[in-house]
């Protein structure tokens, strides 16, 4: 009897005390400091609205008042860090070669016209730029907007080559990096600690499992930036009929443990942003202000911007 009430009163503690600092963090956690908090968040510069990560995209977006770039990053086979999505040059440029065997000067343009990946059945057509930018270029032309880096492979040259640009350009405060590889996570923590940092496939699901064992408010986090997609988008980027019921039920549980208002307050309250990908309608951006995230990435900005004029959200504290 005395061991029941023992081990009853012990899980009584557990659980009191995990709640208490899981809405109070502050008592356990000094809060992290950023120098910009992002709401509205270009995904490669606003894709939907101009050839994603090219110059034109980025000055659009920049133009309308996004608080954050994202972009994606490779390395030339001559060495230079070059913004673009895929290691291959197929999907964008119709011509089958990878980007790391191409010498900067030698990558061809842009295609007129490119697939926007988290809209259904939506195509870009671009103007006169179709030009794949140096990172250098983003950094001279948008010295004071923060930048969302994904280092695209898992390369060292890559990793330590970003990290030199973001400390050239003075913006180690104004730029978060990182990758779903935690061994790109880890090996971009190691070249530089002091830009603020993703987390990684493997550390998300980490950060669940504390949130659902309770252990979450105990544990100290290095990361600043939580950026995780909204399951249900899925849906609708695929015909309903065609979906099989299993990748349905799939999706729903995913949506139900991701998108969780308690976690996301959490974080926000120990200073960690929450960033939620790639919400391209209304009634999906006012989702996830509602859950609590700091900021939504789109590939629409003017669409985010008319949303936000008529909606405003504040800004956590």
């Amino acid at each position: 009897m005395c061991a029941v009430l023992y081990v009853f009163s012990t899980l009584t503690g557990y659980v009191l005390t995990s709640a208490l600092l899981l809405k109070y963090p502050s008592l356990l956690h000094r809060k992290k400091q950023a120098a910009f908090r992002s709401k509205h968040i270009s995904h490669r510069g606003g894709a939907g609205e101009n050839l994603e990560n090219t110059m034109a995209a980025f000055k659009h977006a920049v133009g309308l008042g996004t608080e954050m770039l994202e972009l994606d990053c490779h390395l030339t086979k001559d060495g230079h860090v070059v913004v673009s999505h895929d290691a291959s040059l197929t999907r964008s440029t119709g011509i089958s070669s990878y980007i790391s065997d191409v010498a900067y000067a030698e990558l061809p343009p842009y295609l007129c016209k490119l697939g926007v990946t988290f809209q259904r059945e939506c195509y870009c057509e671009g103007g006169e730029d179709k030009h794949m930018p140096l990172l250098s270029d983003v950094f001279e032309a948008f010295p004071n907007t923060p930048v969302n880096i994904d280092i695209k492979v898992n390369n060292d040259t890559l990793v330590k080559k970003v990290s030199d640009l973001v400390t050239q350009y003075n913006r180690e405060h104004l730029t978060v990096w990182g990758n779903v590889s935690n061994q790109v996570v880890k090996k971009c923590y190691k070249e530089n600690p002091r830009i603020p940092l993703l987390f990684s496939f493997t550390r998300v699901l980490q950060l669940l499992g504390l949130f659902y064992t309770g252990l979450l408010p105990f544990v100290p986090l290095k990361e600043q930036c939580l950026e995780i997609p909204m399951p249900s988008i899925y849906t609708k980027l695929k015909d309903p009929e065609a979906m099989p019921k299993s990748q349905r039920i799939i999706v729903w549980l995913a949506d139900r443990l991701l998108m969780r208002k308690a976690l996301f307050n959490h974080l926000t309250a120990r200073g960690i942003q929450v960033y939620i990908w790639v919400l391209n309608d209304e009634e999906d951006f006012q989702r996830a202000f509602d859950l609590g995230a700091t900021g939504v990435m789109t590939d629409f900005p003017t669409k985010l911007k008319d949303f936000l004029e008529k909606n405003p959200i504040s800004k956590p504290q």
